[in-house]
């Protein structure tokens, strides 16, 4: 499809809607931008873009304009089912997202990294990798840069690294990375994709236009993608933390090899990273497998693992206040992560958990506490869900309260020397922030307001 010679909606006025917006606006395209909310503040959205006054906006309902398009691009937090999206299906118009966007526009090479976990620091290493080669870098998706922002100013020299949701995989056509990572898939977002089996089909998709000669980088200890690499075409890269591979990076009495054709030397030592938990040991191994594949040496790869720190609201480190300390894993938004924020203590910890409910199930979070938590600390829409849960495991150490301040100014109260407080709530943040950067922020804020 020939974007140029259509008319294009984007749906939605987030700062992924006006990436797009801004980006049609840059290459002479049709765009009309539209927003469920017919009392939006307009002079609000100019404000943070003004560009936006150049083209028509849609407030409230489509009506029968709905007909005046040939492509709409939705924002990731527009479901893909609603029902004025299956009529403009029934119109004919073809459905994009923000990624299929920018990837029409977007030269040079491109890798991409989707998982339920673990891929915010994936991908952010694997671009601090990549810089550390390459002269012109972009990191972009879901780690906080539209991809739609950047596209404009790629070259054939740029190299491109973009952190893909399953949201945004629903809305791909032609999008063709070289090299394509899926770290893990464990139930999330089962509200928005409604069975396992979409939410799984969604990940699988990053690999669906890629070429022979491209690469793959799977988790072998992830059954569900185990059995994927043997259905693709291209190449496939495995990473293991638990077994030795014949091929691929792999996890061995606290070193990481890397072996090809069953021959392996040693890449590093876990004591050389700054990174803390066999979860992001997987995540330095995905990371260089796919930097590997993407044309970096061996040397300057290790270069950077040896120096990168956590990404923020990633079992983060606050600070210390009367002998306790205090962790940010506010990005823990779902059971599986948070169980890596609760396996990473070496403390008795009070963890703050609960949020918004994604159709969950808490029993293996539940599970992963012996030995470990000391209080759990409930909010939120789920805290009465989990409480029940811990329960019926026998966990009774359990406070449920209205507000997150009050949530951390327990924990305060009653955390002792030689204890921590964890913020990993196996939750998403809506309903109470505006997304876990906020819940983070908020939580570093009123720790580091405590006296010593």
């Amino acid at each position: 499809m020939k974007l140029e010679n259509n008319k294009v909606l984007v749906v939605g006025t987030g700062i992924s809607g006006i990436a797009a917006t801004e980006l049609l606006i840059g290459k002479g395209v049709q765009a009309t931008l539209f927003d469920g909310n017919k009392d939006l503040d307009l002079n609000k959205l100019y404000e943070r873009a003004p560009k936006l006054k150049e083209v028509p906006i849609i407030l409230g309902e489509l009506g029968d304009k709905i007909k005046e398009f040939d492509v709409a691009v939705l924002s990731p937090g527009v479901p893909t089912d609603l029902p004025f999206v299956n009529e403009m299906r029934d119109n004919g118009i073809s459905i994009w997202g923000e990624i299929e966007l920018a990837y029409y526009f977007s030269k040079g090479l491109i890798g991409a990294i989707t998982g339920t976990n673990g891929k915010t620091t994936t991908t952010a290493l694997t671009g601090e990798i990549l810089k550390n080669y390459y002269n012109d870098v972009k990191v972009v998706g879901n780690i906080g840069i539209p991809y739609t922002s950047v596209a404009k100013d790629t070259t054939e020299k740029t190299v491109t690294i973009a952190e893909i949701s399953s949201f945004q995989l629903e809305t791909i056509h032609e999008f063709a990375p070289k090299v394509t990572a899926i770290l893990n898939i464990t139930p999330d977002h089962l509200n928005r994709h409604h069975t396992m089996q979409n939410y799984i089909e969604a990940k699988e998709a990053i690999t669906k236009n890629q070429k022979e000669n491209d690469v793959t980088v799977l988790n072998y200890e992830d059954e569900v993608l185990r059995e994927f690499g043997k259905t693709l075409k291209n190449k496939v890269v495995f990473f293991s933390s638990q077994r030795k591979l014949d091929n691929g990076f792999y996890l061995e009495n606290d070193v990481i090899y890397k072996a090809e054709n069953g021959v392996a030397k040693r890449f590093i030592q876990v004591d050389e990273l700054n990174l803390l938990g066999v979860h992001n040991f997987e995540n330095v191994m995905a990371a260089s497998a796919v930097a590997s594949a993407m044309g970096v040496p061996e040397d300057k790869i290790i270069e950077v693992l040896k120096t990168f720190q956590a990404v923020e609201h990633r079992i983060e480190y606050v600070t210390e206040k009367k002998g306790v300390k205090y962790y940010n894993d506010s990005k823990g938004t779902n059971p599986d992560a948070a169980i890596k924020g609760i396996q990473a203590m070496n403390r008795p910890t009070f963890l703050i958990g609960g949020g918004y409910d994604k159709d969950s199930e808490y029993d293996e979070w539940i599970e992963s506490f012996e030995g470990k938590v000391k209080k759990l600390v409930l909010i939120g829409q789920t805290k009465e869900k989990i409480a029940e849960c811990a329960k019926k495991h026998n966990f009774n150490d359990v406070v449920l309260l209205d507000t997150f301040e009050e949530a951390v100014n327990y924990c305060h109260d009653n955390a002792v020397n030689g204890d921590a407080v964890l913020l990993s709530p196996a939750c998403a943040s809506w309903g109470m922030f505006a997304n876990y950067e906020e819940r983070g922020r908020i939580f570093k804020e009123l720790v580091n307001n405590f006296c010593d």
